[in-house]
């Protein structure tokens, strides 16, 4: 086998497409044209689809056993090459893109045989194939990621079914909530998040090869079977819709995004809560930096790379978007830019869920603190509902609750500080009220026990829901 430094050193043996032209192109245009730093790392599924043509050409005759016995040999050989491969390899290739080096090394592992293997086949089935079968890993690995981080939600959730903490709206406390509710609350949307996944994934798995440059291929090639060689659930119905086709990516793009919104939700609500206005979390060492110049700063500088980086999943969005909305039918070279932003997504991804799952698993409840954050004006509506039952019509308790709330404004106290003739004196019906019940955050929880509730029984059945999901 020749030497790293030789293969690289080795000229292609034909440009893919140059039989047509009298002049090499100009070293502008080949710098702009070459796609190879980017799609270099579809090489294994570049293999990988070559090895299963290889198959279907010789079932379609157009190659004997032998030939097509070779053909994958020879691609194992370059595999088994490319595996070795160092940055400097890779950087000394001159090839235009990962098909044609892969088809360069099969030359020196499988000789003249190589230049049957394209038979039938395009660039363009060829690399949408490869991008589809690599987001497929990809996605695998996004949702055992996207898991991850759901069973540290879950397993803080399990120990705090009985902590008391403020919930918020408009950034303004609001009512009693378990802290599990809360830490479930953002456990809920990575569940939907892991369904939009799978249902992306779904559409993801079409195999476009055969689909030859636009117009399918002329061979009798059996596509069901490559399929099943390739692991996809079915196959492409229109070759012009499927070298064309990239609203798996944009689909799965928007996933993509909306993890990173739900990771910078919950990163906004962990760097308030870990801050000294707050106090109601305290962050891992492992996962906070702190300051070149202020000794006693601990920043939670990973919550806030994910509140960061969901704008980058968002512009990746949008850059496909823009990408294909003016785009003519079959396949453009627009497309050769479809794999940057696919492959920026889940690398930030790769890299941010497993930093925030870190952070949550490894973060510190102060409860304490939580419980002494709920105070008595935020039980104002159990007022209301005491009011309701006594057989008010909600509207009047509410604006009769806002006044015992105005009273307790006035007079510089809390609400359940008032004299109890203000009581009297808005609603008769508080002669009947055990104000110290009414004030009593823990039956405020156990009051909202119906399904989906902050109540023991509620967050008790959404972890078995949520546990079954995982």
């Amino acid at each position: 086998m020749p030497a790293p430094a030789e293969i690289a050193a080795t000229p292609a043996p034909q440009r893919l497409w140059g039989g047509r032209f009298a002049a090499e192109p100009a070293p502008e245009m080949d710098r702009l044209n070459r796609s190879l730093p980017v799609d270099r790392r579809l090489w294994r599924e570049d293999v990988a689809g070559s090895q299963a043509w290889a198959s279907a050409l010789a079932g379609a005759g157009v190659l004997t056993t032998a030939e097509a016995a070779e053909l994958r040999a020879g691609l194992e050989r370059v595999a088994q090459r490319l595996e070795g491969w160092g940055e400097a390899e890779w950087a000394a290739a001159p090839d235009e893109d990962i098909h044609s080096l892969v088809e360069r090394l099969l030359y020196q592992e499988a000789g003249p045989v190589a230049g049957k293997l394209h038979t039938g086949r395009s660039r363009n089935d060829q690399v949408a194939t490869d991008a589809r079968l690599w987001a497929m890993g990809a996605a695998a690995r996004l949702d055992a990621a996207l898991r991850e981080l759901q069973r540290a939600l879950l397993e803080h959730a399990e120990r705090h079914i009985g902590t008391l903490m403020p919930a918020y709206t408009h950034l303004q406390r609001a009512q009693p909530v378990s802290a599990a509710h809360w830490l479930l609350s953002h456990a809920w949307p990575l569940a939907r998040d892991r369904e939009r996944l799978a249902d992306a994934c779904d559409r993801l798995s079409t195999l476009p090869l055969g689909s030859g440059a636009v117009a399918g291929c002329p061979f009798p090639v059996d596509r069901v079977l490559l399929q099943e060689m390739l692991g996809f659930r079915r196959i492409s119905s229109n070759s012009i819709d499927a070298v064309a086709d990239r609203d798996w990516a944009c689909e799965l793009l928007f996933v993509m995004g909306m993890v990173g919104v739900h990771l910078s939700r919950l990163a906004e609500d962990l760097i308030l809560f870990s801050s000294a206005e707050f106090g109601f979390v305290r962050l891992s060492d492992r996962f906070s930096t702190g300051s070149s110049l202020m000794p006693q700063k601990r920043n939670p500088d990973a919550l806030e790379l994910a509140r960061g980086k969901a704008g980058r999943l968002l512009g990746d969005l949008v850059t496909m978007l823009t990408l294909l909305k003016g785009l003519p039918s079959g396949y453009n070279k627009d497309l050769q830019e479809d794999k940057e932003a696919l492959f920026d997504a889940f690398d930030t991804l790769e890299a941010l869920l497993p930093a925030v799952a870190g952070t949550v698993r490894t973060l510190e409840l102060d409860t304490e603190r939580c419980a002494a954050a709920v105070d008595a004006g935020m039980l104002a509506t159990e007022l209301a509902d005491f009011l309701v039952r006594s057989g008010l019509p909600f509207r009047e308790a509410h604006e009769r609750v806002g006044r015992l709330v105005r009273a307790a404004e006035q007079l510089r106290c809390s609400v359940d500080e008032l004299p109890r003739e203000i009581y009297l004196q808005v609603a008769e019906e508080f002669a009947a009220a055990d104000l110290d019940s009414i004030f009593d955050p823990p039956a405020a929880l156990a009051a909202r026990s119906g399904a989906g509730g902050t109540g023991g029984a509620a967050v008790r059945e959404q972890l078995t829901q949520l546990r079954g999901r995982l």
